[in-house]
C-alpha cells in the first residue's frame, strides 16, 4: 500500500513538474509576443502619426484642410482643384520631407470642425491668437496677414472702439470674429462663408463695415469688378501658419522642418514672391493683362527679329565661312573679360545674399507696422510719466526716429536686392543681336549701381552729368554696359589716392557732314598714360597693370563691341595729368525720328 502510494505520488509530481514548466514555456512565448508588439507598436507609434491617423484608423497619408476660396492664399481652381500659395508650399514640404498629402478643401468653419474632431490632421493657414493657442498648436508662421476694414466710397474710417452699434460683415470662424467676440465691442455681426462673400454683401448696400484679410480682399475685389469698396483701416497684422489639434505634435514637427528647409533654401521665398509679392507691391495682381502685354512684346520682338534676320540672310552668306572664327574667339574674350570684372564686383557679397534681404523685405514692414500699432500705447505713457528710456535712448528723440530707421534699412534692403538682380544680368552671357533701341543714359545708370562699391573705394568725388533727350542708339544693351564697366573701373584703377577725382558725361553731337552721335565721356585725374602705350591701349593682351592682375581684354573687348556697333572709342591722356576716354556711337536714325528733335550739345 505504501508503496502504491509513493508509486502514485511520484507520478503525480511528475504531472505536475511538467505541467508548471510548460505553463511557463507558454507564458514565456505570450510575454515575448506581448513585448514584441508593444515595441512594434511603439517604434511606428511616431510614423503613423507623422502619416494620419483618426479615429483608430491608421492612414498613410496626411489629411491637409483648407479654405476652398480664399485666394491667393488657397481656393479651387476652375477645374476643382487645390491652388494657392498655401497649396504650393504644402506640396513643397511633403516632397522634400518624404510624406504623402492629400488636400480637403471646404468652407473655412467647416474645415475647423474637422481639424477639433481629427478628420483633418493640419491646417495649411491660421492665423495665430493666444485664444486658439489653447485648442491648437501652431507651427513657426509662413507668412504675415494684415486684416482690414473695407467700406463703401464715403464711408469714414473707423477704429475697433468705434464699432458700437455698427453692423460688421466677417467670416465665419475667421480670427477677427474670434477677436469681436472675445472683446465684446459691441457690433452687430453679420457672419458669411467666405471673404468674397462678405465683400459682396458691402458692395451691395448691406452693413457698414467688413472686417477682412487685406490681400485676399483686394485681390477679389478686383477680379468681382467691386469698384465702390475701399480699405478704411488696417487694425491687425496676425501671424499665419500650419496648425494642428493639441497634441499632434508628430505632424506638426514633419511640417516645421520642412518649412524651415525650405526657408534655408530660399524655395519659400521663390513660392512667396511667386504668389503674394506681386499683391504687396500693386494692390492686386493682373494675371490676365500681364500674359496679354507679354504675348505683345514677343510677337513684336519676333516679327521685328524675323526682318532682321531676312535684311541680312544675303551678306550673312557671303561672310559667314571667313567670320566664324573670329566670332568665336570674340565671344570666348567677352566672356572672360566679364567674369574678370564679375570677379571684382562680387568679391564681397557672401553667397546667399538674396536669403537674408529677403528676410529684410518681409519682417521689417511687420516690425515698422508693429511699432505704429504701439506707438499710441507708448505716447500715453509719456504724457502721463514723461521721458524714459527706449533702446538706451530718450523716448522723446526715438519716437521720430524709429520710423526713419526703419524706412532707411527697407531702402537699403531694397537696393541689396536690386543690385544682386543686376549682377546676375551682368552674368548672364547675352547674344550677338544689336537690333534692341538702346537708351546711353539707362546703361550708364545701371553700369554705375553695378560699380558703386569699386567707385566709393577709389575716390570721394564721382561726378554725372547726363545729356537730357538723348537720342537712341541701335545695338546690344548688355554689351554696351561691359563697356562703360570697364571704363568706369579702369578710371578707378587710375587714381593714386579718394582725392583725386572722377568725372562722367553723356551728350549729343552732329558734325558739319550731319553725322549724328552720342558720346560717353569717362575723365579720370589718375596717373595717366605715356603717349607710345596710347596706341597699344586696344591690343589683346596689352596691359600697363599686369603686377596688380590686369589681363589686357578689357579694353580690347570693349574696342571690339564698339566697333560691332560702328562706333569707336578715343583716348587722350597725359601723364601725371589723367586721362579722358570717349565712347562714340552713331544714332539710329529711325529711333531718333520717331523721338523728335533732340539738343545739339552737351548737358543741355
Amino acid at each position: 500500500m505504501g508503496a502504491k502510494c509513493s508509486s502514485k505520488l511520484s507520478v503525480t509530481n511528475l504531472a505536475v513538474t511538467n505541467l508548471a514548466m510548460l505553463f511557463v514555456r507558454t507564458l514565456n512565448t505570450i510575454c515575448k509576443a506581448i513585448l514584441a508588439l508593444f515595441c512594434l507598436g511603439l517604434f511606428s507609434m511616431p510614423v503613423l502619426a507623422a502619416r494620419g491617423e483618426t479615429a483608430g484608423i491608421t492612414r498613410q497619408y496626411i489629411v491637409v484642410g483648407g479654405d476652398h476660396y480664399h485666394p491667393p492664399y488657397e481656393f479651387l481652381d476652375d477645374n476643382g482643384e487645390p491652388a494657392g500659395y498655401n497649396v504650393e508650399l504644402t506640396r513643397a514640404i511633403a516632397e522634400v520631407m518624404g510624406v504623402d498629402v492629400r488636400f480637403e478643401f471646404g468652407e473655412w468653419a467647416e474645415m475647423r470642425r474637422k481639424l477639433e474632431s481629427g478628420e483633418v490632421d493640419i491646417l495649411q493657414g491660421m492665423s495665430y491668437s493666444e485664444e486658439r493657442a489653447k485648442a491648437f498648436d501652431f507651427a513657426p508662421p509662413h507668412a504675415i496677414v494684415h486684416q482690414s476694414f473695407f467700406a463703401r466710397k464715403g464711408a469714414p474710417a473707423v477704429e475697433l472702439d468705434e464699432l458700437q452699434g455698427k453692423e460688421v460683415i466677417v467670416q465665419n470662424l475667421d480670427i477677427m470674429h474670434d477677436y469681436l467676440l472675445e472683446h465684446n465691442v459691441g457690433a452687430d455681426l453679420i457672419t458669411v462663408d467666405t471673404h468674397a462673400d462678405a465683400l459682396r454683401l458691402l458692395a451691395s448696400g448691406q452693413g457698414d463695415y467688413a472686417l477682412v484679410a487685406n490681400l485676399p480682399s483686394l485681390y477679389l475685389s478686383r477680379q468681382l469688378g467691386l469698384t465702390n469698396i475701399l480699405p478704411v483701416a488696417k487694425p491687425f497684422a496676425n501671424r499665419y501658419g500650419y496648425a494642428v489639434k493639441k497634441g499632434n505634435s508628430n505632424t506638426l514637427a514633419t511640417f516645421s522642418e520642412g518649412l524651415a528647409i525650405l526657408k534655408n533654401t530660399g524655395r519659400h521665398q521663390q513660392i512667396y514672391d511667386k504668389w503674394l509679392g506681386p499683391l504687396e507691391d500693386m494692390g492686386s495682381f493682373p494675371w490676365k493683362k500681364v500674359g496679354q502685354i507679354g504675348a505683345s512684346v514677343s510677337v513684336a520682338l519676333l516679327l521685328i527679329l524675323g526682318g532682321i534676320v531676312m535684311w541680312n540672310r544675303m551678306l550673312r552668306r557671303e561672310v559667314e565661312s571667313r567670320s566664324e572664327d573670329l566670332r568665336r574667339h570674340q565671344r570666348q574674350l567677352i566672356q572672360a573679360d566679364k567674369m574678370t570684372s564679375l570677379g571684382v564686383l562680387v568679391s564681397g557679397v557672401a553667397h546667399e545674399i538674396n536669403n537674408p534681404s529677403s528676410l529684410l523685405l518681409l519682417n521689417l514692414p511687420v516690425l515698422r507696422d508693429a511699432y505704429l500699432d504701439s506707438r499710441d500705447i507708448l505716447e500715453n505713457h509719456y504724457r502721463e510719466h514723461g521721458d524714459f528710456n527706449l533702446g538706451g535712448l530718450a523716448y522723446s528723440r526715438m519716437r521720430d526716429e524709429i520710423p526713419l530707421m526703419m524706412d532707411e534699412m527697407l531702402d537699403g534692403a531694397r537696393r541689396i536686392k536690386r543690385i544682386v538682380g543686376d549682377l546676375k544680368d551682368f552674368a548672364r552671357q547675352g547674344s550677338a543681336d544689336l537690333s534692341e533701341v538702346v537708351d546711353l543714359n539707362t546703361v550708364v545708370d545701371t553700369a554705375i549701381r553695378l560699380v558703386d562699391n569699386s567707385i566709393r573705394k577709389a575716390t570721394c568725388q564721382f561726378e554725372v552729368s547726363l545729356g537730357v533727350g538723348l537720342p537712341p542708339i541701335r545695338g546690344n544693351t548688355q554689351r554696351i554696359e561691359q563697356v562703360v564697366i570697364n571704363l568706369i573701373l579702369n578710371a578707378c584703377q587710375a587714381l593714386r589716392s579718394p582725392t583725386e577725382g572722377i568725372f562722367l558725361r553723356t551728350y549729343y553731337d552732329a558734325d558739319e557732314a550731319g553725322t549724328q552721335r552720342v558720346i560717353l565721356e569717362v575723365r579720370d585725374q589718375g596717373q595717366g598714360i605715356e603717349a607710345d602705350a596710347i596706341n597699344q591701349l586696344t591690343d589683346p593682351f596689352f596691359t600697363t597693370k599686369r603686377e596688380s592682375g590686369g589681363t589686357g581684354l578689357g579694353l580690347s573687348v570693349s574696342a571690339g563691341i564698339v566697333s560691332e556697333h560702328r562706333g569707336r572709342l578715343v583716348f587722350d591722356s597725359k601723364p601725371g595729368e589723367g586721362t579722358t576716354v570717349r565712347m562714340i556711337l552713331p544714332v539710329d536714325s529711325k529711333a531718333h525720328a520717331g523721338n523728335g528733335a533732340v539738343s545739339s550739345k552737351a548737358d543741355s
